[in-house]
């Protein structure tokens, strides 16, 4: 297992390189100067123009620009905002936040999703799987911003279940509205999953035998059938991650959470190339270590799966 573990952290290294090149490319060779967009209306003066650019490395040649980020990357340093704020400050700030929802959307597509799948692969064609799979493909065809004002209008200006925007400080209360939506985004391939899972599982050699050996059917279904049931659902939760982290950005726009995805897209509003690089790095590494992560749990969930050098 630790062998396996430094392959995969060595295999992550050129992952990170390429999309860390690729993240400054897409933001600093773009058209447009980000200096005269910093000043919007105004001119700078010849002075405060070449301070900024020296201050920002935009003096410098591309690759070299993209050296010194690694370099101060390495160091463990963010950089400045082009408003002169610090992104390793921003981020202690901001990230617990998105934290908090990912975490929370995740406990209540898994919570939820998991059980309708459950209960829908055990009841194939009842009732409640062909309304579960209706629901599901509903789900599926709305996008996320719409969902989002949706639900803020009727569960939370109609019914007042919620607060419409996420107070100051985000309590946990505040956000499980915003939570519910993004949950929504991968609740539908949740259930899916599961009750696909379910039903592939069910006929499998290893659980007849178990109900052949008059186990209980409380003891066979979540030991043997969902307990294998539950490894595609674990590797979705590394696609998961990036999905949830894309909503993100859009709902707490929404519900004006105070979190990374929020700040990010007033980064990019701002065209703040600095602040958008730094977070997005922040976030591939992040979905990096996620997917090292399942890849590991795939051993505890189904013990024939072994990772040996």
């Amino acid at each position: 297992m630790t062998a396996y573990i430094i392959r995969r952290l060595l295999q992550a290294i050129p992952v990170f390189l390429g999309a860390t090149f690729l993240i400054f490319s897409m933001v600093f060779l773009l058209p447009g100067d980000p200096i005269l967009a910093l000043f919007g209306d105004k001119t700078p003066t010849d002075a405060q123009y070449a301070a900024l650019q020296a201050q920002y490395h935009l003096d410098q040649p591309f690759f070299t620009r993209y050296l010194i980020y690694l370099g101060d990357l390495f160091r463990g340093d963010l950089g400045t905002t082009f408003r002169g704020q610090s992104v390793n400050e921003i981020l202690a700030a901001k990230f617990p936040v998105t934290l908090r929802l990912a975490l929370l959307a995740i406990v209540i597509q898994l919570l939820f999703g998991v059980v309708v799948g459950l209960i829908s692969g055990l009841r194939k064609n009842s009732l409640f799987d062909h309304a579960s799979m209706l629901l599901s493909l509903v789900l599926i065809s709305i996008p996320v911003f719409v969902l989002a004002f949706i639900a803020q209008y009727f569960l939370a200006i109609e019914l007042h279940l919620f607060r419409p925007t996420v107070g100051r400080g985000a309590p946990w209360s505040d956000l499980i509205l915003p939570a519910i939506v993004l949950a929504a985004l991968n609740f539908a391939y949740v259930v899916r999953l599961t009750r696909n899972s379910v039903i592939e599982t069910r006929q499998q050699d290893f659980v007849r035998m178990a109900f052949g050996k008059g186990l209980p059917t409380r003891r066979v279904i979540p030991v043997h059938v969902l307990r294998n049931s539950l490894i595609p659902v674990t590797t979705n939760l590394a696609a998961d991650f990036g999905i949830l982290i894309v909503g993100a950005t859009v709902t707490e726009g929404v519900f004006n959470v105070p979190g990374i995805g929020n700040e990010l897209f007033k980064a990019i509003n701002q065209h703040d190339g600095p602040e958008i690089v730094s977070i997005v790095t922040v976030l591939v590494v992040i979905y990096v270590l996620v997917n090292l992560f399942i890849d590991l749990l795939y051993g505890v969930l189904d013990p024939r799966i072994r990772y040996v050098r």
